[in-house]
């Protein structure tokens, strides 16, 4: 509770789990602080699942790992994944470890084994699987809970089972044959969120504007925006400069949430920069590029064409044109057997991977779609 009641957990409350997705699915208003709860309920379930097993935890193990599931999403920015790597300089699993530790100072040192298992630096490597592996407690959770919020009921999964399964074989989490078809299922609600939900084209175009609104604020920072604990962040000089282990980073990235990003497109909406005041009043009203998505890339001069005519319509540079028309990629792989893979407890005892003994083809297969967005008013 000391932990929870702490102003870094606390600020999860104001951090979207979903970022934009609450545009296409009006439900999905839900939270990190959500997320890190049922999180923390589903590692409780799974250790005390282990323990019935008889595997040996002991009690500062099995709170060290309570600990670290709860704080795992500490270090996301506001929007959740939306503005990674563009208004923060690092992944958030860096900040993340950045914060713990920072806690661990406050808390006299009793975050100590919560980190090492969250680094996956402790002796017994089960623990860092239920944090962090292909099936952790933490999909378990959000795939849980991000289809009750948005309604994508192909999403919902047999987390209980799954979490019932759970054996620990040579100190790595291992699943009982038995459960086979429940992780099947599992693969396949994770490619159904990923393109109906995490990946939707709606939510694509929504942050390739987002994004773009900061590109363009940063040529002149200070005109577009006024007090606001953004500029920090936005600033060119901080992302070449910034020392993230540095007292002010760590007090300015916890002054940031969602409301900030909102304030900032208020203001920007009444901007005499067009295109700025076009892509936030688009944000804030629901008015959004356009987006094609096809198997095969765009050409070339399908591209430039589109945005010489965008140019023209909009009275803007071609050079401009380029944050309206946007071109890239989207690439999902469910399932990847170049990372530690899910390993099946055989009748016999053994560990055997998944991909022994399933047919993984379809979720192992990289799937690219490509994308280009266009203004709406093209075509009115």
């Amino acid at each position: 509770m000391e932990l929870i009641e702490h102003t870094v957990f606390q600020r999860l409350r104001r951090i979207k789990q979903l970022g934009l997705s609450d545009f296409i699915y009006p439900g999905a208003t839900h939270s990190r602080f959500h997320h890190a709860l049922g999180a923390f309920h589903l590692m409780t379930e799974a250790l005390d699942s282990l323990r019935l097993k008889g595997v040996s935890i002991s009690e500062e193990e099995y709170e060290a790992s309570q600990i670290a599931i709860l704080l795992h999403d500490i270090g996301h920015g506001p929007f959740s994944h939306v503005l990674e790597h563009s208004l923060l300089p690092v992944a958030h699993e860096e900040i993340t470890i950045l914060l713990m530790e920072w806690l661990n100072v406050e808390f006299k040192g009793r975050l100590s084994l919560a980190l090492r298992i969250f680094k996956n630096q402790y002796s017994r490597s089960f623990f860092h699987d239920l944090i962090s592996s292909q099936l952790d407690v933490d999909r378990l959770d959000y795939l849980t809970r991000d289809s009750f919020f948005t309604g994508v009921a192909e999403g919902v999964i047999g987390y209980d089972r799954l979490i019932k399964m759970m054996d620990v074989h040579e100190d790595h989490i291992v699943l009982e044959e038995k459960g086979l078809y429940s992780i099947e299922k599992f693969l396949v609600a994770r490619r159904i969120m990923y393109w109906q939900v995490y990946m939707h084209k709606t939510a694509i175009a929504a942050e390739k504007m987002l994004h773009s609104i900061f590109e363009l604020v940063k040529s002149d920072l200070n005109k577009y925006i006024k007090n606001s604990p953004l500029i920090y962040f936005i600033d060119n000089e901080y992302h070449n400069q910034v020392d993230i282990h540095s007292p002010d980073f760590i007090d300015k990235f916890l002054s940031i949430d969602d409301s900030d990003i909102w304030q900032v497109l208020k203001q920007l909406s009444k901007s005499d920069h067009k295109l700025l005041r076009y892509m936030s009043k688009g944000i804030l009203e629901r008015r959004f590029l356009k987006i094609y998505l096809r198997s095969e890339p765009f050409s070339s001069d399908f591209v430039d064409d589109m945005r010489l005519t965008c140019a023209n319509i909009f009275d803007v540079s071609a050079i401009e044109a380029r944050v309206l028309i946007q071109e890239g990629s989207l690439d999902l792989t469910v399932y990847s057997h170049f990372e530690k893979e899910i390993n099946i407890k055989s009748r016999h005892n053994h560990s055997i991977p998944l991909s022994e003994v399933l047919d993984l083809h379809s979720f192992l297969k990289s799937n690219t779609k490509y994308y280009c967005t266009v203004p709406k008013d093209l075509y009115s």
